[in-house]
Order: C-alpha cells, then sequence, then structure tokens
C-alpha cells in the first residue's frame, strides 16, 4: 500500500472514531456509533497490516491474532452485564501491557536511523510509554480485583502514603535522567527499575480508592489506556495509533471529570487515593440511622403500584445481579397501558461503570424518552406518587445530604425519600458498595420488599396480568 493510500485509510478511520463517540454520547444513536467504530477500526487494521508488514511475516501475524480473535469473541459473547464492568477493567490492563511491551522493543530494537534531537526525543517517548502503560497495567489489575470481589472495596490506607506515592514519583524522575544518559545506571537497568516502581505506584493508586469512587476509577483507567496508545502511537510513528489514543484518553478524562462532579468529589483527591481534603472526607464521626422498617409483601407492593398515578423506577446494581430489567420493562408497559406514567431515574454512578443501567433498560426494551438522569428527575420526587428502588443502594442514600459527618457527605443523590411511598427492594439490610448504613430505610414513607429482585419482580408482573386479565373479561 502506497504511502497515500495508507494517509487517507487513517484520515477515514480516524473520522470513523470520531462519529462513534458522536454516537455513543446518545441513546439512540448507540448502536449507530458502535458500527462507525468497528468499521474504523477494520480499516486501522487491515491498512497497518498491509503498510507495515514484510510479505513473510503474514504467517506470523495471523498465528498470533487469530487465536486472541476467537478468545476475544468467546469472552465478550458470554459476559455478562454484571460482569461487563471487570472486564473493561481487565482489558485496560492488556493496553497497558502492550504500551509496555512496545516501549521495551523500541529500546532493544533502536531505530538506526533518529540521531541527535530525534533520538533523545524518542528516548523520552519510550520511558513515558513504559511508565503509563506499567501504571495502567497494574491499576487494572486492582480494579478487576475489587469488582470482582477478589480484593476488599475498602480503600486501603498507608501511613504517610501521600509521601510514598511522592517518593516514587521523585524516584522514577530521578531514573529518567540516568535512562538519559545518567552516570550511575545503564539505560536498561534505569528503564527495568522505573517499570517496577511505576507498577507498584499503580498498585497502591488504586488499592487507595474505595469502593464508591470505582465507577470514576474504571473511566480514569479508560482514559490512561489511551494516553499508553498515543505514547505507543508516537513509539512506532503511527498517526492514527496516536490520534485513536488522544481520543480515547481526553474522552475518558471528560467523563471522569463529569462524574466526580456528580459524586461531588474532588478529581485530584479520587484519583490519588484521597489525596487533599474532599467533600467526601469528614472528621466528626457518622450518625447511624434510627427507627424501624416497614417490610411489605409482593400483594401489598402490587396494590400501592396499582393505585399509583405515577411512578419512578430507580434502578441499581442489585437490578443486573438479578437481571430483573426484564420483567421491569414488562411491568413499566402494563402500568402506562393502565394510564399510569412511568419514568426511570439513573443516578450517574448507578451500576459499576457509567452508563450500566442505560445498556441494561435498553437491552430490555424500554423506551428511551421515560429514561431521565438524575438532574431531570430529582425535582419531580415530591409530586411523584410511588418510587420503585431496585437494588439501589448508596445512591438513593440520604445521608449524603441529611449527615455533614457521612463518608459520602455532599455527594449528589436521588432524593427518592420526597415521594409519597418509597418501595425498596433489597435482599437485606446490609449496606451497599459504599459500606454506608441508609436512613431512607427507616423512613415512615418507605416500604421494604425483602427477597431477590427477579423473584419479586416476577411475582409483581405476574399479579398485574392477572388483574389486568380478569379485568378484560369482567
Amino acid at each position: 500500500m502506497s504511502n497515500n493510500l495508507l494517509t487517507v485509510a487513517y484520515i477515514a478511520a480516524s473520522a470513523l472514531f470520531i462519529l462513534s463517540l458522536g454516537g455513543l454520547s446518545n441513546q439512540e444513536t448507540a448502536r449507530q456509533g458502535n458500527v462507525f467504530g468497528i468499521v474504523g477500526m477494520v480499516i486501522a487494521f487491515i491498512a497497518t497490516a498491509i503498510a507495515s508488514v514484510q510479505m513473510s511475516a503474514y504467517g506470523l501475524l495471523g498465528a498470533v491474532i487469530l487465536p486472541g480473535a476467537i478468545i476475544g469473541a468467546m469472552v465478550a459473547s458470554r459476559v455478562a452485564m454484571t460482569s461487563m464492568p471487570e472486564l473493561v477493567a481487565i482489558l485496560h490492563s492488556f493496553v497497558g501491557l502492550a504500551a509496555v511491551l512496545v516501549g521495551f522493543a523500541n529500546f532493544l530494537n533502536p531505530d538506526t536511523a533518529l540521531v541527535g534531537v530525534e533520538a533523545t526525543i524518542h528516548q523520552v517517548e519510550v520511558y513515558v510509554g513504559i511508565l503509563i502503560g506499567a501504571i495502567t497495567f497494574t491499576g487494572s489489575i486492582v480494579a478487576f480485583g475489587k469488582l470482582r470481589g477478589l480484593i476488599a472495596s475498602k480503600p486501603l490506607m498507608l501511613p504517610a502514603r501521600h509521601f510514598l506515592n511522592l517518593g516514587m514519583v521523585a524516584v522514577i524522575l530521578w531514573l529518567g535522567y540516568e535512562f538519559m544518559g545518567g552516570p550511575l545506571l545503564t539505560s536498561l537497568q534505569a528503564l527495568l527499575a522505573m517499570t517496577a516502581i511505576a507498577g507498584v505506584l499503580g498498585l497502591h493508586l488504586v488499592l487507595a480508592i474505595g469502593g464508591a469512587d470505582m465507577p470514576v476509577v474504571i473511566s480514569m483507567l479508560n482514559s490512561y489506556s489511551g494516553w499508553a496508545a498515543a505514547a505507543a502511537g508516537f513509539m512506532l510513528s503511527n498517526d492514527l495509533l496516536i490520534i485513536t489514543g488522544a481520543l480515547v484518553g481526553s474522552s475518558g478524562a471528560i467523563l471522569s471529570y463529569i462524574m466526580c462532579k456528580a459524586m461531588n468529589r474532588s478529581f485530584i483527591s479520587v484519583i490519588l487515593g484521597g489525596f487533599g481534603a474532599g467533600a467526601s472526607q469528614s472528621t466528626g464521626a457518622a450518625s447511624q440511622p434510627a427507627g424501624e422498617v416497614n417490610p411489605i409483601q409482593v400483594e401489598e407492593a402490587t396494590e400501592i403500584l396499582e393505585n399509583a398515578r405515577s411512578v419512578v423506577i430507580v434502578p441499581g446494581y442489585g437490578m443486573a445481579v438479578a437481571q430483573a430489567q426484564y420483567p421491569i420493562s414488562e411491568i413499566t408497559k402494563k402500568l402506562r397501558d393502565r394510564g399510569t406514567t412511568v419514568r426511570f431515574g439513573i443516578h450517574p454512578v448507578a451500576g459499576r461503570m457509567p452508563g450500566h443501567m442505560n445498556v441494561l433498560l435498553a437491552e430490555a426494551n424500554v423506551p428511551y424518552d421515560i429514561v431521565l438522569e438524575m438532574d431531570e428527575i430529582n425535582h419531580d420526587f415530591p409530586a411523584t406518587d410511588v418510587v420503585l428502588v431496585v437494588g439501589a443502594n448508596d445512591t438513593i442514600n440520604s445521608s449524603a445530604l441529611e449527615d455533614p459527618n457521612s463518608p459520602i457527605a455532599g455527594m449528589p443523590v436521588m432524593e427518592v425519600w420526597k415521594a409519597k411511598t418509597v418501595i425498596v427492594m433489597k435482599r437485606s439490610m446490609a449496606s451497599g458498595y459504599a459500606g454506608v448504613d441508609n436512613p431512607v430505610f427507616y423512613k415512615e414513607n418507605t416500604r421494604m420488599l425483602f427477597g431477590d429482585a427477579r423473584k419479586n419482580v416476577d411475582a409483581i408482573l405476574a399479579q398485574l396480568t392477572t388483574q389486568t386479565l380478569a379485568g378484560s373479561r369482567g
């Protein structure tokens, strides 16, 4: 392939990637955005393979790619939506590892055509690329472990942890000097030492972040993986990889910032594992919820829903675990057929990754126009007859607004307790992923429907169906 054709292919792929990001910003166009991204990647892959690989190497290339493609397709087709966050995390680790391997390959097999300033710049690219890749690799593994339940979600708060991080950064900077020609270490020794320290830094940064902030961590690791890919692009002199990495890196950083604002978190505080005084940190003791819960059965919950004129459904990770989105969609249809106004309220960090709940509801064919974000629905709760909470906890926790000493104080939440009646579907009274008790469960207008969300939702749907048939026969 000539350089001109390669340039055209890269421009086309870049345009498709940008269109993909634009499509993914809206539920109605998300499917089209995915198609744009797939087509762009196919063009990029074919163009790069034809332009960069000698004919004799195609057999080796196929032998490497085909097993990976088969494994990836099998894993992606079998993974449940509840496991999607940890799949994303582990894929980020692969990107980081790839950047590390590309960096070492470039260092061990340098381009002899680069001399003078160009060679110096290339060395910096190699060093920075391996640094970002190593942090992304180990940090993503920890994120995977936390999301998978293999590592405790509580933050690891080592003594003087910030000084430890600063010390590692200082050593990395000194090793960079040695790598560029310092007198004490060879370049390879400095590079190996930096890689090890960067890996430890990545581990420590994510271990120090609590479970409540894991959605932000996933988004930020996405950004890291983008910058790692961009660094690999510089090392390989591949313009498309630079553009793609920059798109992923910048979009991930912007999304992380938006999510931090939605959680009233300091962006720097979350990324550095609590560095500084964020709004979520408090010095006093959080108050414990007081009162008694009001448990109900399926029959009473069904009756409350039947008599409501307006219903807001607030899903959480529990809905994903129970795979309850499908009967929830059917309940929504039946209530709307009765003339009930039904809408969904989605917190920005509901679930374990951005957009998790939106994807689940779209998968169950819930109409896009009744799925609203927190800022769009919060002011309507006082005029709502019933709020049905399905497996949400931290995102509806009133202590965020009522208790200044709460660990999640200041975090914007779904103000469900302002509705006339709140029905909470929950397995038990256990605290949520953030480990914070929820006073909403003890409020007078709250009814607790304990048990598996899927079974309870199926039972409500069955009763609504039976009563609808009885009404039509009558």
